[in-house]
């Protein structure tokens, strides 16, 4: 059976896992930079690990938040081999109940493309009259 909690350390072995599945996501290479990963996941608001019966981190999620008021949620990826087992669902809804606990009220994300009907399932709308902006430096 598959644990859902939220996490606050992370193993050696854990990054690694992670890191894995940044690559299968396409995130990122065999090979990249991965240094990146532990002051992200430390830096986010709230971090939602999924946990097979033997205690290995299958999925991860994370947030960005003021804490009061507004959250991004971003990085929610399962492991390949544990995909369709509503695994990405019981990460974000862990996250959501974190962020309702603080009082946090408007929580958004931003999807790859071909992933809304997997959010429209979970009861995420599309929010019309909105530009995603990146600044072009980087």
């Amino acid at each position: 059976m598959t644990e859902v909690r939220l996490i606050s350390e992370f193993s050696g072995d854990m990054l690694e896992r992670i890191a894995g599945f940044y690559i299968s996501a396409g995130w990122l290479s065999e090979g990249d930079d991965t240094s990146f990963l532990l002051p992200a996941l430390n830096g986010s608001a709230l971090v939602a690990g999924a946990f097979d019966e033997n205690g290995v981190i299958i999925g991860c999620a994370r947030c960005l938040s003021d804490g009061c008021s507004d959250a991004y949620i971003q990085d929610v990826v399962v492991d390949p081999g544990c995909r369709g087992q509503g695994i990405g669902s019981k990460l974000i809804s862990c996250l959501v109940d974190g962020l309702r606990a603080k009082g946090v009220d408007w929580i958004a994300l931003v999807g790859e493309p071909g992933t809304e009907g997997f959010y429209q399932r979970i009861n995420w709308e599309k929010k019309t009259g909105f530009t995603l902006w990146k600044w072009k430096n980087l």
